[in-house]
């Protein structure tokens, strides 16, 4: 068995807040010898940690914004959020489900608490991951899927050891309910107390797992616990994963992209000029139109 390895586990830093109430805690870029290269095709990992929201009349949220040259992901681990886009893509998820937004030649878009979920207030949880696109791909249609739970295809683990939701990619032949555009894998491992769940990818893919709740201990040696993220190393293939408590851990390996990045906000593109161009067609409205 060829073992991939954890390189450095990090706690996440002091949250920021993302317009007007979203707490989150960025891995990517970190400063933890982590950029948007060294975890590609993920090139940010933005983490709300469970916050109890109180009641409000008023969602909050993040008003409407542009994005090109890449795709937006986001799952729902706690309460509700509502998408709008300007490529007509939208909805609202729960507990469970997953957004996953192709930006590519560029939207606009915006995210609020479901209204009922405001009303009420409650336990807020989320991901979003920004998910680099090919150069090829990055001036391509917008558009948009949206999953529930019930979409999200499932693996059941022998042994009463939990269950693998498939958001993207395979396990064990049970494939991906999301179609990307570079092979990648995107995962919740649902374990139950003292099981365990094993996992092989190409030792060239960026890997990493987020422990979303309770704790695990990867190949019998490493200890993450809620709320940390933990990166491997680029050698071996195989890891175990076990759970000391209940545990959802989401699990993330891709193919590099290995393509000049450019970032500026929300555009990233290959080269400067690229990034010059997104702002220009922007400012010129070409992205659309969608009320804040």
């Amino acid at each position: 068995m060829s073992t991939k390895n954890i390189e450095f586990i990090a706690a996440p830093r002091t949250p920021h807040f993302v317009g007007d109430g979203f707490r989150v805690h960025n891995f990517i870029p970190s400063g933890f010898r982590l950029d948007m290269e060294r975890m590609s095709p993920f090139i940010l990992l933005d983490y709300n940690s469970k916050y109890n929201f109180p009641p409000s009349d008023t969602p909050k949220g993040v008003g409407v914004h542009p994005h090109r040259g890449f795709e937006t992901v986001t799952i729902a681990y706690k309460g509700k959020i509502a998408h709008h886009d300007s490529s007509g893509g939208g909805g609202i998820i729960g507990q469970g489900g997953v957004q996953w937004m192709t930006a590519a030649s560029g939207v606009l878009h915006k995210e609020y608490h479901e209204k009922e979920f405001s009303k009420t207030g409650g336990e807020f949880q989320m991901v979003q991951l920004w998910v680099n696109l090919p150069a090829k791909d990055k001036m391509s249609k917008p558009k948009y899927q949206g999953f529930s739970n019930d979409d999200i295809n499932k693996h059941i683990l022998d042994n009463n050891a939990g269950t693998i939701e498939v958001i993207a990619g395979n396990y064990k032949n049970t494939k991906g309910s999301a179609s990307t555009f570079t092979p990648l894998h995107m995962l919740n491992a649902k374990l139950n107390t003292n099981k365990e769940a094993l996992f092989s990818f190409p030792a060239n893919y960026n890997t990493a797992i987020l422990v979303i709740e309770g704790s695990v201990v990867v190949n019998n040696k490493e200890n993450v616990t809620t709320d940390h993220f933990a990166l491997f190393e680029n050698t071996g293939k195989d890891f175990k994963i076990k759970a000391t408590e209940q545990a959802i851990v989401l699990v993330l390996s891709g193919e590099p992209i290995n393509e000049p990045i450019a970032a500026q906000g929300p555009f990233v593109m290959n080269t400067k000029e690229e990034i010059a161009q997104a702002i220009n067609d922007f400012n010129m409205g070409k992205f659309g139109y969608l009320e804040d």
